[in-house]
């Protein structure tokens, strides 16, 4: 494999532009031609240092190089149109134009200065001689040449912005594709969780009673083939594109699960379905599943207390029992942190506290979207 670097006479990001300019170095080549002896050979290194001042500020615009460059550049203008013919000082575009690549004020605002200063020095040298009928054309010229630094870094300050907003887009399709494997990775703990605890209640249940109840157990086989096959049917969503839960649903799967588990359940809901975005529905579900899966794995609960009432602007779950509490340690387990990562999207609060039981106390806004009174035109 070739790892050798190609030469480039400019940057290939700048395309040709670079070499557009070049034809006005005829200027000073044509002007110097007319000069004799030492001042046109003098004339014709300068012409070459000149060449070479633009092909490293091309190549070197990232670099503490770049500045001196540039000064280099500056001066050679300065000296064309001094000691040479004074038209050269519109060879000042060269270094117009790399002076528009700062992006600081402080660098930009002292290489401006200096700029116009080379200007303004030979023009004072050459006053005298310069036709008062051709400042009509050479005003606007100048003018022109002190703005493009302007221009240029305008122009320059535009295209960071738009490369800081491809990599700004890289990074949120990039965040978005991790949020998305979290969200599936919750929604299967949430999920799949609830579900096989059930049927692991289900399943110890029918193995105490296949002796003594056999039509029980046989009963309850059949309840563990349909609970298996909604499982079955939550994933296949989950891999599509996960339906979102209302609380009503929610509800009657958590009244299955307490009800299996042996625990006695008290639930209030007082809540306006059509008011609450199905957003807030789905997450508040979610906490509420995780919420009774963790009374029914770990609590060793006899009862529990499920109120959701909503508020002018928000809805509050509390979810109670009368179990042995939070275990030290257990707190940041997967179930309550995806609980939290899920409350942080939509600014939810929650807190949980563990005396004389568990109590989890969640407080979620309603966002609703403002409808317009009058219908756009």
């Amino acid at each position: 494999m070739d790892t050798k670097k190609r030469f480039e006479l400019f940057p290939r990001r700048y395309g040709f532009f670079p070499y557009i300019f070049l034809v006005y170095v005829l200027l000073p080549i044509m002007q110097v031609m007319k000069e004799e002896g030492i001042k046109q050979i003098v004339g014709f290194l300068l012409v070459l240092v000149f060449l070479l001042s633009y092909r490293q500020l091309y190549s070197s615009i990232e670099e503490n190089r770049f500045n001196y460059w540039l000064v280099i550049q500056i001066l050679l203008v300065m000296i064309f149109s001094i000691f040479y013919d004074p038209n050269l000082l519109f060879m000042g575009y060269f270094p117009a134009n790399f002076i528009g690549y700062y992006s600081g004020k402080k660098y930009f605002y002292y290489f401006y200065s200096l700029f116009v200063l080379s200007l303004l020095i030979p023009i004072g040298i050459s006053w005298k001689d310069i036709n008062p009928n051709s400042l009509i054309f050479l005003i606007p010229f100048f003018l022109i040449m002190l703005i493009s630094p302007f221009g240029i870094r305008s122009m320059n300050r535009r295209m960071d912005l738009e490369r800081q907003l491809d990599l700004a887009n890289e990074q949120i399709s990039y965040l978005v594709k991790k949020e998305e494997r979290m969200r599936i990775a919750r929604d299967l703990h949430d999920t799949l969780g609830h579900t096989l605890s059930l049927l692991t209640l289900k399943s110890q249940l029918v193995g105490k009673m296949v002796y003594p109840q056999p039509e029980s157990a046989i009963k309850e086989a059949k309840e563990m083939e349909g609970i298996s096959r909604a499982a079955l049917k939550q994933v296949r969503e989950l891999v599509s594109d996960m339906r979102a839960i209302t609380i009503r649903e929610a509800i009657i799967e958590v009244q299955t699960t307490l009800q299996a588990a042996g625990i006695n359940t008290e639930i209030t809901i007082d809540m306006k379905d059509s008011e609450v975005p199905l957003l807030s529905q789905n997450i508040i579900s979610l906490c509420l599943k995780e919420a009774v899966t963790n009374i029914v794995k770990h609590s060793a609960a006899t009862t529990s207390k499920v109120a959701i009432q909503q508020h002018i602007g928000t809805i509050e779950l509390i979810v109670q029992d009368n179990g042995k509490g939070l275990e030290e340690g257990r707190n940041e387990g997967n179930g309550l942190l995806g609980m939290q990562e899920r409350l942080e999207l939509v600014d939810g609060k929650w807190r949980i506290s563990s005396s004389n039981g568990t109590t989890l106390h969640i407080v979620v806004p309603i966002i609703r979207k403002e409808r317009r009174k009058e219908e756009i035109w």
